[in-house]
């Protein structure tokens, strides 16, 4: 009977301590949340520009990558005009894989394009197929001394989030056309002179190439040149425009994400020199907390899934404030390789 007795109370202490036992220590969180993935440093802020960097594990192990601007400027990829507005084809020389991530802009053909979707070309690939939407939609032909057969450079991603939901989201070529425009516009006023270049005046990558343009953006640039020094966890960014929070882009790769970061940049100060308010007051302060805030619901969204190639497949989570696509490798049994999140109000 005693030993009865003594095992009851032993089971109603046990209950009691139960709660405490399994809530988080202070400081600590659960594992659904973000702030367990990630962590942030900054703000960093310029003019209308603010940056967060995110960092976290390096989770690519042995994984390495050619950016598709690497392998163009190496000749170790060939992007070839189809004269199909809306697919390119692409095929790898060398013995490293390329990630080209949705958004990069190749320069030449019968059009310039934007690449639609993260892809990998694995090494030593056959001529693929890769879907773009077309950023010029002046011209189709060869434009002055270019080859109008393949296209010879990427250094440009698209400079505005609604651009990237057009191809991404919407999957609107008309909206993409639209939203050149809406770009070019902005630029033009912000910077004192019209943007379109007379050699194609549709061209979103020439209007990025105009001198008036890359003053603007140098001077973000160089505000920002030094905040990935000595930072070697940094795995991504999150970054703000006239103190709302636009997007992110995280990658499972600390190597990767150092080598698209200069590229990056350059775009996003071209959307925040587009943005730019010369009379509005001056924006509220992002907080980390918003930014944990955004990237825990963007990734509440009802879910979707496509194999976009043997190697690739893409799952998207969206409602009607955020979207989130998370690329994942195939060859290393699904892991993630790059996380993209945009706020779309």
């Amino acid at each position: 009977m005693k030993r009865i007795y003594v095992s009851t109370i032993s089971i109603l202490c046990l209950l009691i301590a139960l709660p405490f036992l399994l809530k988080p220590a202070t400081g600590q969180t659960t594992n659904s949340s973000t702030q367990n993935k990630y962590r942030l440093s900054g703000p960093y802020t310029h003019n209308n520009l603010t940056i967060f960097l995110v960092h976290g594990r390096d989770l690519a192990g042995n994984r390495t990558f050619l950016t598709l601007q690497e392998a163009l400027e190496q000749k170790k990829v060939i992007v070839y005009e189809t004269k199909d507005v809306n697919e390119l084809a692409i095929r790898n020389v060398s013995n490293q894989d390329v990630y080209v991530q949705a958004g990069d802009i190749v320069k030449g053909g019968d059009q310039d394009r934007m690449i639609s979707t993260d892809f990998i070309v694995p090494r030593r690939s056959g001529r693929m197929p890769i879907g773009a939407f077309c950023v010029e939609s002046g011209r189709w032909s060869r434009r002055g001394g270019e080859n109008n057969e393949s296209f010879g450079s990427s250094q440009n991603f698209v400079s505005s989030k609604q651009l990237k939901l057009a191809a991404k989201s919407e999957n609107s070529q008309q909206a993409v056309w639209d939203n050149v425009k809406v770009v070019q516009t902005k630029l033009s006023a912000n910077v004192g002179t019209t943007v379109n270049s007379d050699v194609s005046s549709s061209s979103l990558e020439l209007a990025v190439e105009n001198n008036k343009v890359k003053e603007s953006t140098d001077n973000y640039t160089k505000a920002f040149s030094a905040i990935m020094e000595n930072k070697s966890d940094v795995i991504g960014y999150v970054f703000a425009i006239n103190g709302r929070v636009n997007s992110a882009d995280i990658y499972a790769s600390h190597a990767l994400f150092a080598k698209l970061w200069p590229k990056l940049l350059k775009a996003n100060a071209t959307e925040a020199v587009a943005e730019l308010q010369a009379d509005a007051a001056p924006p509220k302060p992002v907080t980390s907390e918003s930014v944990q805030t955004f990237f825990d619901d963007a990734e509440k969204g009802s879910e979707s899934q496509k194999a976009v190639s043997t190697r690739v497949h893409l799952v998207t989570k969206e409602d009607n404030k955020n979207v989130f696509y998370e690329t994942r490798d195939r060859a290393q049994n699904g892991a993630w390789i790059h996380r993209n999140y945009i706020k779309k109000d």
